[in-house]
């Protein structure tokens, strides 16, 4: 008679093992440099794939049972937002523009992370790496659905939310964050995880994630706060991530060192002026306001970020370069932004306006130093000609920076009064940048930058749609006088004063 055989069953980190780096092998019929050819030609030098330490630690079966979890509980709350007419618990309107700038900004970013990691991850030929990019390139994916789901609801009610993709593709403002990571993609893969799971994900997305989830939370926009917190244990993981390939380069050889530094100069600014945007709407589109841009930076960067620099020092590695650039800037980066949306508000799919008394003695508490001297005359400048019938748009197109695609409208680093320029020639010809950071970017890689998509070139040589600003709109799908313009008198704000009166009415 037959006795059954009893398995064993493999414990955790057995399982964990044959599941992850077990599922690694030598290539034979073709050779491994053939299999992977682009991990070597940045110049990284790796000795021992195997000395990669995990920051998922979780197995595929693993990882689909812990996510449907959390979808279950996050469509749960996404589908009582909507049926209980959610958008009216809002504070105000205004704060969909928010939302707005996010879903055709943002959201296209994490689709673009879901295609880059996957794209990375296939040419580590070190199982460790692989897998981690494998993890986060489904996070990515999941993220840019959840966003959607969430936000498809104010898309029922408001207007500049029907061509996300379309837009991120054509309009002018988001070809900054598209530039951004067709920048990263277009790089070797340890540059693509330095540019984005270290400069992006570690450094910088606290100033992204946590300022905008508090923002929401604060403005009753729980749709987006749902999404915010399913998605931060992945974060947490992305975070990790980027730590690690930092450590992982740094650990293997010391020839490694100055091109992980030049990398991290390269996308701190990069980032940093990506992250402009963010400034902007923390600073102007809330009605109910958390902190400050200058709070958030000096609370993420100076002390989260300074303390990640000196952890970091004993591999070789200094601060990045310009950060004190970008310090010095925290006193008026927003309200210089909020002003070139404010000149060309007519060309974006969101509304601007100029800020209530209430909100510029918020601005002279928070930015003591410089809003009262250099902004608040202009901002009551901008009000008196609005009410005079003069609201102000600036009818010709904006120099763009060659590089981060911004146009220009930052000032020196020491003389918030005078536009900062800088250029320089390559082959006969003369490009333009918003500051030293971009400069530097474009001279060591000029070829790659001569051949950025910059918006107001095209639109003068008749490559978006024609000539005159109707057909440019037509071009990038947007509805004048609908999805454009001022917050005052949009079809927007006659709504939410509809439902507001409706709702006095039922309480009377």
């Amino acid at each position: 008679m037959n006795k059954p055989v009893r398995i064993k069953k493999l414990g955790l980190k057995d399982r964990y093992a044959l599941m992850t780096r077990g599922l690694d092998w030598e290539t034979t019929f073709q050779p491994m440099d053939k299999v992977f050819p682009y991990d070597r030609y940045e110049g990284i030098r790796i000795h021992d794939w195997e000395a990669w330490e995990d920051p998922f630690r979780l197995t595929m079966d693993a990882y689909w049972k812990y996510q449907s979890e959390k979808e279950r509980k996050l469509y749960a709350v996404i589908d009582s937002f909507a049926q209980n007419n959610g958008q009216l618990g809002l504070t105000e309107a205004r704060y969909i523009n928010a939302v707005k700038i996010f879903l055709t900004g943002v959201s296209p970013l994490e689709y673009a992370a879901h295609r880059g990691f996957a794209y990375a991850g296939r040419h580590f030929r070190g199982v460790g790496p692989r897998i981690a990019c494998q993890m986060q390139s489904i996070d990515e994916l999941r993220h840019v659905q959840t966003q959607v789901h969430a936000m498809s609801h104010y898309n029922k009610y408001f207007n500049g939310m029907h061509s996300r993709y379309h837009m991120h593709d054509r309009v002018w403002y988001l070809s900054v964050p598209k530039s951004f990571f067709d920048d990263a993609m277009s790089a070797g893969p340890f540059e693509f995880l330095t540019a984005i799971s270290f400069s992006f994900e570690y450094v910088l997305t606290n100033l992204l994630f946590v300022p905008f989830m508090s923002g929401a939370a604060y403005n009753g926009d729980m749709a987006t706060v749902t999404f915010g917190f399913s998605a931060q244990s992945d974060e947490a993981r992305h975070m990790t991530l980027g730590l690690e390939i930092i450590k992982f380069m740094l650990e293997q050889d010391e020839a490694n060192v100055p091109i992980v530094q030049r990398w991290m100069d390269k996308w701190f600014w990069r980032g940093y002026r990506l992250l402009s945007i963010v400034a902007m709407m923390m600073d102007y589109m809330l009605p109910k306001k958390i902190m400050s841009w200058k709070e958030a930076w000096e609370m993420y960067f100076e002390e989260a970020g300074g303390a990640l620099f000196e952890d970091l020092s004993r591999y070789g590695i200094r601060l990045p370069k310009y950060y004190e650039v970008a310090t010095k800037e925290k006193d008026r980066l927003s309200s210089e932004v909020w002003s070139i949306f404010y000149n060309y508000g007519y060309a974006a799919a969101f509304h601007t306006w100029v800020p209530t008394d209430d909100e510029l003695d918020w601005f002279s508490e928070k930015y003591p130093g410089t809003f009262d001297k250099y902004y608040r005359p202009r901002f009551e400048f901008w009000r008196k000609q609005q009410q005079e019938g003069n609201r102000f748009f600036n009818p010709t197109l904006p120099m763009l920076c060659t590089t981060c695609q911004i146009p220009m409208g930052y000032t020196e680093p020491d003389d918030p009064t005078k536009i900062c320029f800088r250029s320089s020639q390559y082959k006969g010809e003369t490009y333009h940048f918003c500051s030293d950071g971009c400069k530097d970017i474009f001279d060591f890689e000029p070829e790659k930058y001569v051949q950025s998509w910059l918006p107001v070139h095209q639109i003068y040589q008749g490559n978006c749609g024609g000539a005159t600003v109707p057909e440019i709109l037509d071009w990038y799908r947007l509805k004048d006088g609908a999805d454009n313009g001022d917050y005052e008198g949009s079809q927007d704000q006659a709504m939410w004063k509809e439902w507001m009166a409706a709702r006095a009415r039922a309480a009377s």
